[in-house]
């Protein structure tokens, strides 16, 4: 859903249910209310969690204006926006001036390219396409104001090892590293279903080997319900965190679905406790199907109720 190649590498992989650990991102979720006693809702606290409530920007009705979606967004109760690479300089200032008419935030960037192109492949021409792709991103990021733009580092197939995979895009992002600092944006790495970085322990450590403030954590919750605990990974990523997105997972007999926060299997009491642990006060950006202004409402509203501890 974040973008095309994402989106198809996802769906392709849904078809091998819980086979494989390949992809990443929402399939499809039922755009209705969640009854007031929705599965794992958590109890209002009195004290709400310090987090920014985002949207992605492609969750908003497309056939609206920039300015008239950024508008829906913050309506709605979204405080601030992920928006995709935009390559094209004029379609970029005009998501800047419609972001700042809406008076909402464009917080980070989800970059583009990583898929296709990941800075793991052995092709010097697929790995220079990312890096153009990130290049891009990061000068978008500072244009629209924004403090990160996420990173899926690298993809693990037949022809490419896990350790080839860490090795090659380590060596990537050092390079990219310079250009971080120059813009002072951060490069936030995210755990996707690209069968790497599949435990905590794993993301600490590169992150860590990268030695670097400009290169930290995206935390997705639903990406890890497969084969973690989000609670377990809030816990050890700890202030590597910069930015969280927020998704629920469902298993069932014949494979899983993804589906609206609060009708899955992530213990939201748990993951809005380990958030309040580590004092995380980032944001956190709904990634699921977009849909209408009553679809969006809700979704800020299962936010509130399931992360933030409002009412």
């Amino acid at each position: 859903m974040s973008h095309p190649s994402r989106r198809e590498f996802l769906k392709s992989s849904a078809t091998a249910a819980c086979a494989a650990v390949c992809a990443g991102g929402p399939l499809a979720l039922a755009a209705v209310p969640a009854p007031a006693s929705a599965p794992g809702a958590a109890a209002p606290s009195a004290t709400p969690l310090p987090i920014k409530k985002g949207v992605l920007l492609d969750m908003l009705p497309e056939k609206l204006s920039y300015a008239d979606r950024l508008k829906m967004a913050r309506n709605v109760g979204f405080e601030v926006v992920q928006a995709p690479t935009e390559p094209d300089e004029r379609r970029a200032e005009e998501i800047k001036k419609a972001a700042e008419g809406a008076n909402i935030r464009i917080d980070s960037v989800m970059n583009m390219d990583h898929w296709k192109y990941p800075l793991s492949s052995n092709d010097p021409a697929a790995v220079e396409k990312s890096l153009a792709g990130m290049r891009t991103s990061l000068h978008n990021a500072k244009l629209w104001g924004s403090d990160a733009v996420l990173l899926v580092p690298a993809v693990v197939n037949p022809q490419t090892s896990y350790r080839d995979a860490w090795t090659r895009s380590q060596k990537q992002i050092r390079g990219l590293i310079p250009l971080a600092q120059e813009l002072k944006v951060v490069i936030a790495i995210e755990e996707v279903w690209n069968k790497f970085l599949l435990s905590p322990l794993e993301m600490v450590k590169y992150i860590d080997e990268l030695k670097s403030p400009w290169i930290k954590a995206w935390f997705d919750v639903g990406n890890v319900v497969l084969y973690g605990y989000p609670q377990d990974w809030i816990h050890t990523l700890g202030k590597r965190t910069v930015k969280v997105h927020l998704k629920d997972f469902k298993r069932k007999e014949d494979g899983y679905e993804w589906v609206n926060l609060g009708d899955g299997d992530v213990d939201w009491a748990a993951v809005r406790q380990a958030f309040a642990d580590t004092g995380y006060a980032g944001s956190a950006v709904t990634e699921l199907e977009g849909g209408d202004e009553a679809y969006l409402r809700d979704v800020s509203r299962r936010v509130d109720r399931l992360l933030l501890g409002a009412s």
